[in-house]
Protein backbone atom coordinates (compact mmCIF):
# COMPACT_ATOMS: atom_id res chain seq x y z
CA UNK A 1 0.00 0.00 0.00
CA UNK A 2 1.33 3.43 -1.14
CA UNK A 3 1.84 6.45 1.40
CA UNK A 4 -1.40 8.39 1.85
CA UNK A 5 -2.13 12.16 3.33
CA UNK A 6 -4.05 11.51 6.35
CA UNK A 7 -7.70 13.08 6.17
CA UNK A 8 -8.56 15.79 7.97
CA UNK A 9 -10.79 14.41 10.52
CA UNK A 10 -7.98 11.48 11.00
CA UNK A 11 -5.64 14.33 11.54
CA UNK A 12 -8.00 15.83 13.99
CA UNK A 13 -8.47 12.77 16.19
CA UNK A 14 -5.05 11.49 15.47
CA UNK A 15 -3.49 15.14 17.47
CA UNK A 16 -6.98 15.08 20.04
CA UNK A 17 -4.73 12.00 21.91
CA UNK A 18 -3.10 12.46 25.08
CA UNK A 19 -1.81 10.50 27.61
CA UNK A 20 -5.00 10.56 30.47
CA UNK A 21 -7.36 10.27 26.68
CA UNK A 22 -6.13 7.66 24.18
CA UNK A 23 -7.96 7.87 21.28
CA UNK A 24 -8.39 4.24 20.04
CA UNK A 25 -11.76 2.77 19.73
CA UNK A 26 -11.99 -0.94 20.82
CA UNK A 27 -13.69 -4.29 20.87
CA UNK A 28 -13.80 -7.29 23.56
CA UNK A 29 -14.86 -10.34 21.82
CA UNK A 30 -15.34 -13.79 23.70
CA UNK A 31 -15.53 -16.95 21.97
CA UNK A 32 -16.48 -20.49 23.22
CA UNK A 33 -14.11 -23.79 22.09
CA UNK A 34 -14.12 -25.27 18.71
CA UNK A 35 -16.50 -27.76 18.74
CA UNK A 36 -14.51 -30.91 18.49
CA UNK A 37 -13.02 -33.83 20.38
CA UNK A 38 -10.61 -33.54 23.24
CA UNK A 39 -10.94 -30.38 25.93
CA UNK A 40 -6.78 -29.31 26.08
CA UNK A 41 -7.89 -25.71 26.32
CA UNK A 42 -4.35 -24.36 26.87
CA UNK A 43 -3.59 -26.41 23.18
CA UNK A 44 -6.65 -24.68 21.94
CA UNK A 45 -5.44 -20.94 22.63
CA UNK A 46 -1.51 -22.00 21.95
CA UNK A 47 -3.03 -22.30 18.30
CA UNK A 48 -5.31 -19.66 18.10
CA UNK A 49 -2.24 -17.13 19.12
CA UNK A 50 -0.39 -17.31 15.94
CA UNK A 51 -3.45 -17.63 13.68
CA UNK A 52 -4.83 -14.44 15.10
CA UNK A 53 -0.79 -13.43 14.63
CA UNK A 54 -0.93 -14.25 11.00
CA UNK A 55 -4.63 -13.26 10.27
CA UNK A 56 -3.80 -9.61 11.35
CA UNK A 57 -0.34 -9.45 9.81
CA UNK A 58 -2.52 -10.51 6.48
CA UNK A 59 -4.39 -7.16 6.75
CA UNK A 60 -2.62 -4.23 4.34
CA UNK A 61 -4.00 -1.02 6.39
CA UNK A 62 -2.45 -2.67 9.82
CA UNK A 63 0.83 -2.45 8.59
CA UNK A 64 0.70 1.59 8.19
CA UNK A 65 2.22 3.98 10.44
CA UNK A 66 1.86 7.41 10.73
CA UNK A 67 4.78 9.58 9.70
CA UNK A 68 4.82 13.86 9.37
CA UNK A 69 5.68 15.20 6.37
CA UNK A 70 6.77 18.56 5.07
CA UNK A 71 4.10 19.20 2.63
CA UNK A 72 1.01 20.17 3.49
CA UNK A 73 2.53 21.78 6.53
CA UNK A 74 1.36 20.22 9.59
CA UNK A 75 0.10 17.22 7.75
CA UNK A 76 0.97 13.52 8.26
CA UNK A 77 0.60 10.41 6.24
CA UNK A 78 0.15 6.63 6.59
CA UNK A 79 3.33 4.76 5.29
CA UNK A 80 4.34 1.43 5.22
CA UNK A 81 6.20 0.01 8.44
CA UNK A 82 9.59 -1.28 7.30
CA UNK A 83 10.81 -2.70 10.33
CA UNK A 84 6.92 -4.05 10.99
CA UNK A 85 6.67 -7.26 13.16
CA UNK A 86 3.25 -8.38 14.27
CA UNK A 87 4.70 -9.55 17.46
CA UNK A 88 5.03 -6.53 18.66
CA UNK A 89 1.45 -5.90 18.25
CA UNK A 90 -0.58 -9.35 18.98
CA UNK A 91 0.19 -10.48 22.74
CA UNK A 92 -1.47 -13.29 24.93
CA UNK A 93 -2.46 -12.21 28.64
CA UNK A 94 -2.88 -14.97 30.76
CA UNK A 95 -5.92 -13.96 33.33
CA UNK A 96 -6.34 -15.15 37.35
CA UNK A 97 -8.86 -17.57 38.23
CA UNK A 98 -12.34 -16.51 39.05
CA UNK A 99 -15.08 -15.23 36.55
CA UNK A 100 -13.67 -15.30 33.22
CA UNK A 101 -16.02 -12.31 32.04
CA UNK A 102 -15.27 -10.33 35.06
CA UNK A 103 -11.44 -10.79 34.73
CA UNK A 104 -11.68 -10.13 31.13
CA UNK A 105 -13.76 -6.50 31.42
CA UNK A 106 -11.05 -5.62 34.46
CA UNK A 107 -7.81 -6.50 32.57
CA UNK A 108 -9.69 -4.84 29.29
CA UNK A 109 -10.10 -1.64 31.43
CA UNK A 110 -6.69 -1.61 31.87
CA UNK A 111 -5.36 -1.81 28.12
CA UNK A 112 -7.43 0.01 27.44
CA UNK A 113 -5.84 2.82 29.54
CA UNK A 114 -2.39 2.91 27.99
CA UNK A 115 -2.02 5.22 24.44
CA UNK A 116 -0.42 2.77 21.56
CA UNK A 117 2.96 3.34 20.61
CA UNK A 118 2.51 6.63 18.29
CA UNK A 119 6.30 5.19 16.33
CA UNK A 120 4.63 2.02 14.84
CA UNK A 121 1.28 0.91 13.31
CA UNK A 122 -1.77 2.29 16.02
CA UNK A 123 -3.38 -1.04 16.90
CA UNK A 124 -2.89 -3.79 19.17
CA UNK A 125 -4.73 -7.19 19.92
CA UNK A 126 -4.65 -8.97 23.45
CA UNK A 127 -5.93 -12.64 23.53
CA UNK A 128 -7.24 -13.38 26.94
CA UNK A 129 -7.50 -16.59 28.75
CA UNK A 130 -7.59 -18.50 31.85
CA UNK A 131 -6.77 -21.99 32.44
CA UNK A 132 -9.98 -23.36 33.96
CA UNK A 133 -12.14 -21.08 30.96
CA UNK A 134 -12.79 -23.02 28.27
CA UNK A 135 -12.76 -20.36 25.54
CA UNK A 136 -10.62 -17.19 25.08
CA UNK A 137 -11.70 -13.59 24.38
CA UNK A 138 -9.39 -11.40 22.51
CA UNK A 139 -9.46 -7.38 22.85
CA UNK A 140 -8.60 -5.29 19.69
CA UNK A 141 -7.83 -1.71 19.74
CA UNK A 142 -7.40 0.59 16.58
CA UNK A 143 -6.59 4.63 17.20
CA UNK A 144 -9.54 6.20 15.78
CA UNK A 145 -7.11 7.74 13.17
CA UNK A 146 -6.93 4.33 11.72
CA UNK A 147 -10.69 3.79 11.33
CA UNK A 148 -13.99 5.35 12.14
CA UNK A 149 -17.28 2.56 13.91
CA UNK A 150 -17.71 0.95 10.17
CA UNK A 151 -14.02 0.81 9.02
CA UNK A 152 -12.88 -0.65 12.20
CA UNK A 153 -15.60 -3.55 12.33
CA UNK A 154 -14.21 -3.65 8.70
CA UNK A 155 -10.83 -4.03 9.45
CA UNK A 156 -11.22 -6.25 12.82
CA UNK A 157 -13.21 -8.78 11.07
CA UNK A 158 -10.04 -9.81 9.32
CA UNK A 159 -9.18 -11.84 11.84
CA UNK A 160 -12.58 -14.16 11.49
CA UNK A 161 -12.47 -17.30 9.46
CA UNK A 162 -15.04 -16.36 7.63
CA UNK A 163 -13.72 -13.17 6.20
CA UNK A 164 -9.96 -13.72 6.07
CA UNK A 165 -11.80 -16.66 3.55
CA UNK A 166 -13.18 -14.17 1.97
CA UNK A 167 -10.38 -12.06 1.38
CA UNK A 168 -8.33 -15.25 -0.25
CA UNK A 169 -11.08 -15.83 -2.82
CA UNK A 170 -11.02 -12.04 -3.47
CA UNK A 171 -7.56 -11.32 -4.05
CA UNK A 172 -7.71 -14.34 -6.74
CA UNK A 173 -9.82 -12.03 -8.83
CA UNK A 174 -8.19 -8.61 -8.60
CA UNK A 175 -9.52 -5.87 -10.97
CA UNK A 176 -7.24 -3.27 -12.57
CA UNK A 177 -7.88 0.13 -11.72
CA UNK A 178 -9.38 2.43 -14.52
CA UNK A 179 -6.43 5.28 -15.38
CA UNK A 180 -6.75 8.39 -14.03
CA UNK A 181 -6.02 11.64 -15.47
CA UNK A 182 -4.27 14.45 -13.48
CA UNK A 183 -5.32 16.80 -16.42
CA UNK A 184 -8.83 19.16 -15.12
CA UNK A 185 -10.90 20.07 -18.21
CA UNK A 186 -12.88 23.58 -17.56
CA UNK A 187 -16.21 21.51 -16.92
CA UNK A 188 -14.07 19.46 -14.11
CA UNK A 189 -12.34 22.87 -12.47
CA UNK A 190 -16.15 24.23 -12.42
CA UNK A 191 -17.25 21.40 -10.74
CA UNK A 192 -14.74 21.26 -8.02
CA UNK A 193 -15.03 25.12 -7.43
CA UNK A 194 -19.14 24.80 -6.72
CA UNK A 195 -18.16 21.57 -4.73
CA UNK A 196 -15.54 24.07 -2.45
CA UNK A 197 -18.63 26.94 -2.74
CA UNK A 198 -21.04 24.58 -1.34
CA UNK A 199 -18.85 23.30 1.33
CA UNK A 200 -18.00 26.28 2.62
CA UNK A 201 -21.17 27.17 3.01
CA UNK A 202 -22.67 23.96 4.52
CA UNK A 203 -19.64 24.40 7.15
CA UNK A 204 -20.42 28.24 8.02
CA UNK A 205 -23.96 26.58 8.60
CA UNK A 206 -22.67 24.12 10.93
CA UNK A 207 -20.73 26.41 12.81
CA UNK A 208 -23.44 28.61 13.17
CA UNK A 209 -25.22 25.79 14.83
CA UNK A 210 -22.25 24.71 16.98
CA UNK A 211 -21.85 28.48 18.43
CA UNK A 212 -25.75 28.42 19.31
CA UNK A 213 -25.90 25.05 20.82
CA UNK A 214 -22.93 25.75 22.89
CA UNK A 215 -23.41 26.05 26.42
CA UNK A 216 -22.15 28.68 28.68
CA UNK A 217 -21.46 26.42 31.65
CA UNK A 218 -18.28 24.08 31.38
CA UNK A 219 -19.19 22.19 34.51
CA UNK A 220 -21.64 19.56 32.67
CA UNK A 221 -23.42 17.13 35.00
CA UNK A 222 -21.88 15.58 37.76
CA UNK A 223 -22.59 12.53 36.90
CA UNK A 224 -21.27 12.47 33.36
CA UNK A 225 -18.17 15.09 34.27
CA UNK A 226 -14.57 14.00 35.20
CA UNK A 227 -11.35 15.30 35.11
CA UNK A 228 -8.73 13.08 33.53
CA UNK A 229 -7.30 10.32 35.62
CA UNK A 230 -6.14 8.09 32.56
CA UNK A 231 -7.70 5.14 34.49
CA UNK A 232 -10.10 3.22 32.13
CA UNK A 233 -13.06 0.76 33.62
CA UNK A 234 -15.11 -1.56 31.84
CA UNK A 235 -18.85 -2.73 31.68
CA UNK A 236 -21.07 -4.89 29.75
CA UNK A 237 -24.80 -5.56 29.40
CA UNK A 238 -26.41 -8.13 26.97
CA UNK A 239 -30.22 -7.80 25.70
CA UNK A 240 -32.12 -10.00 24.13
CA UNK A 241 -33.01 -8.28 20.07
CA UNK A 242 -35.75 -9.96 19.61
CA UNK A 243 -37.20 -7.71 23.25
CA UNK A 244 -35.61 -4.68 21.45
CA UNK A 245 -37.53 -5.47 18.08
CA UNK A 246 -40.89 -5.95 19.76
CA UNK A 247 -40.93 -2.97 21.78
CA UNK A 248 -39.91 -1.15 18.18
CA UNK A 249 -43.28 -3.11 16.82
CA UNK A 250 -45.32 -1.41 19.33
CA UNK A 251 -43.91 1.92 19.61
CA UNK A 252 -43.11 2.79 16.06
CA UNK A 253 -39.50 3.98 15.00
CA UNK A 254 -36.04 1.89 15.16
CA UNK A 255 -34.46 -0.23 16.81
CA UNK A 256 -31.61 2.57 17.57
CA UNK A 257 -35.09 4.85 19.24
CA UNK A 258 -35.60 1.89 21.17
CA UNK A 259 -31.93 1.59 22.83
CA UNK A 260 -31.41 4.92 23.35
CA UNK A 261 -34.49 5.27 25.30
CA UNK A 262 -33.14 2.31 26.88
CA UNK A 263 -30.22 4.44 28.40
CA UNK A 264 -31.74 6.97 29.26
CA UNK A 265 -33.97 5.16 31.52
CA UNK A 266 -30.86 3.70 32.60
CA UNK A 267 -29.54 6.63 33.44
CA UNK A 268 -32.56 8.03 35.06
CA UNK A 269 -32.15 5.04 37.43
CA UNK A 270 -28.62 5.23 38.10
CA UNK A 271 -28.51 9.03 38.58
CA UNK A 272 -30.94 8.57 41.55
CA UNK A 273 -29.65 5.73 43.15
CA UNK A 274 -26.61 8.08 43.52
CA UNK A 275 -28.48 11.16 44.42
CA UNK A 276 -27.96 12.63 41.49
CA UNK A 277 -30.58 15.90 40.44
CA UNK A 278 -32.13 15.25 37.62
CA UNK A 279 -31.56 17.62 35.04
CA UNK A 280 -34.78 19.29 33.66
CA UNK A 281 -33.37 19.63 30.14
CA UNK A 282 -31.30 16.06 30.21
CA UNK A 283 -27.73 15.44 29.13
CA UNK A 284 -26.81 15.86 25.82
CA UNK A 285 -25.86 12.20 23.71
CA UNK A 286 -23.58 12.63 20.97
CA UNK A 287 -24.76 10.01 18.14
CA UNK A 288 -22.44 9.31 15.42
CA UNK A 289 -23.63 8.49 11.54
CA UNK A 290 -21.78 7.51 8.83
CA UNK A 291 -21.23 9.47 5.80
CA UNK A 292 -20.12 6.27 4.11
CA UNK A 293 -23.19 5.34 1.24
CA UNK A 294 -24.69 2.43 1.83
CA UNK A 295 -23.35 -1.05 -0.11
CA UNK A 296 -20.38 1.33 -0.34
CA UNK A 297 -16.45 0.02 0.06
CA UNK A 298 -15.63 0.96 3.47
CA UNK A 299 -12.70 3.10 2.18
CA UNK A 300 -9.71 4.60 4.02
CA UNK A 301 -10.27 7.45 6.52
CA UNK A 302 -13.14 8.43 9.24
CA UNK A 303 -16.03 9.49 7.11
CA UNK A 304 -18.47 10.70 10.25
CA UNK A 305 -21.03 13.22 11.29
CA UNK A 306 -23.16 13.28 14.24
CA UNK A 307 -26.55 13.79 15.77
CA UNK A 308 -27.17 15.43 19.18
CA UNK A 309 -29.94 14.38 21.20
CA UNK A 310 -31.53 15.13 24.77
CA UNK A 311 -31.97 12.50 26.96
CA UNK A 312 -35.33 12.65 29.09
CA UNK A 313 -33.59 10.92 31.92
CA UNK A 314 -36.04 13.24 34.58
CA UNK A 315 -39.21 11.98 32.35
CA UNK A 316 -41.04 9.34 34.37
CA UNK A 317 -42.84 7.17 31.60
CA UNK A 318 -40.99 4.88 29.88
CA UNK A 319 -43.38 5.34 26.87
CA UNK A 320 -42.83 9.40 27.16
CA UNK A 321 -39.48 9.01 27.19
CA UNK A 322 -39.28 6.93 24.02
CA UNK A 323 -41.53 9.21 22.54
CA UNK A 324 -39.22 11.80 22.97
CA UNK A 325 -36.37 10.21 21.50
CA UNK A 326 -38.25 9.27 18.72
CA UNK A 327 -39.05 12.90 18.23
CA UNK A 328 -35.71 14.18 18.42
CA UNK A 329 -34.53 11.60 16.26
CA UNK A 330 -36.63 12.25 13.20
CA UNK A 331 -35.60 16.09 13.27
CA UNK A 332 -32.38 15.52 13.23
CA UNK A 333 -32.59 12.32 10.29
CA UNK A 334 -35.10 15.19 8.46
CA UNK A 335 -32.21 17.98 8.81
CA UNK A 336 -29.78 15.24 7.46
CA UNK A 337 -26.26 14.30 9.14
CA UNK A 338 -24.21 17.66 7.50
CA UNK A 339 -26.61 20.00 9.35
CA UNK A 340 -27.08 20.91 12.86
CA UNK A 341 -24.43 21.05 15.70
CA UNK A 342 -23.88 17.64 15.70
CA UNK A 343 -22.17 17.63 12.64
CA UNK A 344 -19.34 19.19 14.12
CA UNK A 345 -16.87 16.52 12.57
CA UNK A 346 -17.81 17.92 8.76
CA UNK A 347 -15.31 21.02 10.11
CA UNK A 348 -12.60 19.08 10.32
CA UNK A 349 -12.34 18.72 5.94
CA UNK A 350 -12.18 22.77 5.82
CA UNK A 351 -9.49 23.15 7.85
CA UNK A 352 -5.96 22.82 6.60
CA UNK A 353 -3.64 20.08 8.80
CA UNK A 354 -1.72 23.07 10.66
CA UNK A 355 -4.74 24.45 12.15
CA UNK A 356 -5.25 20.45 13.48
CA UNK A 357 -2.20 20.27 15.05
CA UNK A 358 -2.04 22.80 17.28
CA UNK A 359 -6.28 23.24 17.28
CA UNK A 360 -7.21 19.29 18.22
CA UNK A 361 -6.47 19.70 21.95
CA UNK A 362 -7.95 22.88 22.51
CA UNK A 363 -11.34 21.11 20.66
CA UNK A 364 -11.19 18.33 22.55
CA UNK A 365 -11.27 20.42 25.79
CA UNK A 366 -14.56 22.10 24.27
CA UNK A 367 -16.42 18.77 23.91
CA UNK A 368 -18.47 19.42 27.75
CA UNK A 369 -19.78 22.98 25.55
CA UNK A 370 -21.85 20.61 23.23
CA UNK A 371 -22.58 17.04 24.57
CA UNK A 372 -22.38 14.86 27.88
CA UNK A 373 -22.02 11.21 26.57
CA UNK A 374 -21.31 9.67 23.34
CA UNK A 375 -23.54 6.66 22.11
CA UNK A 376 -22.94 4.62 19.47
CA UNK A 377 -24.32 1.75 17.77
CA UNK A 378 -21.45 -0.25 15.63
CA UNK A 379 -22.74 -2.65 12.87
CA UNK A 380 -21.64 -5.93 12.67
CA UNK A 381 -22.01 -8.26 10.08
CA UNK A 382 -25.04 -10.45 10.08
CA UNK A 383 -23.38 -14.19 9.73
CA UNK A 384 -22.04 -16.20 12.33
CA UNK A 385 -18.57 -15.20 13.11
CA UNK A 386 -15.81 -17.64 14.27
CA UNK A 387 -12.14 -17.79 15.25
CA UNK A 388 -10.01 -20.91 14.48
CA UNK A 389 -13.30 -22.52 14.37
CA UNK A 390 -13.94 -21.16 17.76
CA UNK A 391 -17.57 -19.79 17.12
CA UNK A 392 -18.01 -16.01 18.47
CA UNK A 393 -19.96 -15.71 21.20
CA UNK A 394 -20.54 -11.85 22.18
CA UNK A 395 -18.62 -8.51 21.18
CA UNK A 396 -18.81 -5.35 22.85
CA UNK A 397 -17.47 -2.02 21.18
CA UNK A 398 -15.48 -0.01 22.61
CA UNK A 399 -15.41 4.01 22.76
CA UNK A 400 -12.76 6.42 23.20
CA UNK A 401 -13.78 9.12 26.02
CA UNK A 402 -13.94 12.88 25.27
CA UNK A 403 -11.88 14.94 27.68
CA UNK A 404 -13.50 16.15 30.64
CA UNK A 405 -16.32 13.14 30.58
CA UNK A 406 -16.83 10.54 32.37
CA UNK A 407 -18.77 7.73 30.28
CA UNK A 408 -19.26 6.61 26.97
CA UNK A 409 -21.70 4.12 25.56
CA UNK A 410 -21.33 2.00 22.60
CA UNK A 411 -23.89 -0.98 21.13
CA UNK A 412 -23.54 -3.93 18.84
CA UNK A 413 -26.24 -6.40 17.36
CA UNK A 414 -25.24 -10.05 16.94
CA UNK A 415 -26.34 -13.54 17.33
CA UNK A 416 -29.57 -12.19 18.57
CA UNK A 417 -28.18 -9.63 21.06
CA UNK A 418 -27.37 -6.61 21.64
CA UNK A 419 -24.25 -6.20 23.44
CA UNK A 420 -23.33 -2.94 25.42
CA UNK A 421 -20.05 -1.41 26.32
CA UNK A 422 -19.73 1.08 28.56
CA UNK A 423 -15.86 2.78 29.05
CA UNK A 424 -15.74 4.81 32.35
CA UNK A 425 -12.69 6.40 33.79
CA UNK A 426 -11.70 4.46 36.48
CA UNK A 427 -11.85 6.75 39.28
CA UNK A 428 -14.72 8.58 38.14
CA UNK A 429 -17.43 6.17 38.13
CA UNK A 430 -16.02 2.77 40.60
CA UNK A 431 -19.78 1.63 40.45
CA UNK A 432 -20.15 1.11 36.49
CA UNK A 433 -21.48 -2.15 37.45
CA UNK A 434 -24.50 -0.90 38.37
CA UNK A 435 -24.98 1.41 35.61
CA UNK A 436 -25.22 -1.62 33.25
CA UNK A 437 -27.61 -3.41 35.31
CA UNK A 438 -29.71 -0.19 35.28
CA UNK A 439 -29.64 -1.20 31.25
CA UNK A 440 -30.95 -4.42 31.44
CA UNK A 441 -33.69 -3.05 34.21
CA UNK A 442 -34.85 -0.55 31.86
CA UNK A 443 -35.20 -3.19 28.99
CA UNK A 444 -37.25 -4.81 31.17
CA UNK A 445 -39.63 -1.86 32.22
CA UNK A 446 -39.49 -0.73 28.38
CA UNK A 447 -40.97 -4.03 27.85
CA UNK A 448 -43.80 -3.94 30.20
CA UNK A 449 -44.55 -1.09 28.89
CA UNK A 450 -45.38 -1.84 25.44
CA UNK A 451 -46.29 -5.86 26.31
Amino acid sequence: MSSELLAPLDLAFWHLESSGHPMHLGALAFFAPAPRAGDDQEADVERILPLLASRAAAIPRLRMRVRDVLLPVGGAAWAADAGFDVRRHVRRLRLPDGDFATEAAHAAGELMERPLERGLPPWEMYLLSSERQAGFAVLVKLHHALADGMRAVAIGAGIFDEIADARRSAARRTRTAPPRTWLAGPHRIASFARGRIEELGQALGVGASVVRASRLDPRGLPALTADASGKRRIGTAVLDAEDVHRVRRVAGGTANDVMLAVVAGALRRWMGERGERLPAAGPRALVPVSRRRPGGLPGSGNRLSAYLVQLPVADPDPCSRLSAVRVAMDRNKAAGPLRGAGAVAVLADQLPPLAHRFGAPLAGGAARLLFDVLVTNVPLPRTALSLGGCPLRELYPLAPLARGQSMAIAMSTYGGQVHVGLVADGEALPDLDRLALAVREEMDELLVAFR
